[in-house]
């Protein structure tokens, strides 16, 4: 299987995603964000990190880069999407994906593991997933989803809340929500659920010697459903 990282001036987290697709078995290519084309590949990602310095808007800036539209042409022919962080952010910004990312609720950056609970596995990204409970980690200051209310129905009635933050034995209440996103949201699929955005980083979970291995389920998982 072949995937495509792509890398915006500010990416932090392009290097660990590519660590983490070719640990998993993923033939990757690192992509710059002015190429005009995607190599031929399965699964494409847009990675954390602070792209343009976060300039203007989260992700508003990457969102406009010159790939971007042969990442919007990838999805919508069905191709595989995942965004993760700023990778989520920018999936926003272009309309891959609805709502949008908001200021932390406590106005702070917040860096430490969470728990997540997998709310669909119809879907390549969990189907066949051995757990449903996640521990993963995040690293951001702007987290905090937010829809309308009309977007919000359509998000739910379609399942597409793809992962919720929760306790470790899957409680799911405000205490437990890090940075106010509504409905507890961490992270979403578009509406074929071919794209998702997610602010938990699965790619720094990969080694037990890095403070957990949950995020190898989510890859291990991953390219077993792309085959």
């Amino acid at each position: 299987m072949k995937s495509a990282v792509i890398i915006f001036p500010g990416s932090n987290c392009d290097r660990d995603m590519d660590v983490a697709l070719k640990k998993y078995g993923f033939k990757n290519h690192m992509v710059w964000h002015d190429e005009k084309s995607l190599p031929k590949c399965d699964l494409v990602v847009l990675p954390g990190g602070f792209s343009y310095g976060d300039y203007l808007r989260c992700g508003s800036i990457a969102g406009k880069s010159k790939i971007i539209k042969s990442v919007i042409d990838f999805a919508n022919s069905g191709g595989l999407v995942l965004g993760v962080c700023n990778g989520f952010q920018i999936l926003t910004e272009t309309g891959l994906l609805p709502g949008v990312l908001q200021q932390n609720k406590y106005l702070n950056f917040i860096c430490k593991n969470i728990h997540v609970k997998v709310n669909d596995k119809k879907n390549k990204y969990f189907q066949n997933i051995k757990k449903d409970i996640l521990e993963l980690h995040i690293a951001h200051n702007e987290g905090n989803y937010f829809c309308s209310d009309e977007e919000l129905k359509v998000i739910e009635e379609n399942n597409q809340i793809a992962l919720t933050y929760c306790s470790s034995e899957g409680f799911i209440n405000n205490d437990i929500n890090p940075n106010g996103a509504i409905k507890n949201i961490a992270g979403i699929f578009n509406k074929e659920k071919n794209v998702l955005g997610m602010m938990p980083h699965p790619e720094r979970m990969i080694d037990k010697y890095l403070s957990g291995e949950d995020g190898s389920i989510f890859f291990e998982n991953l390219i077993n459903n792309s085959k």
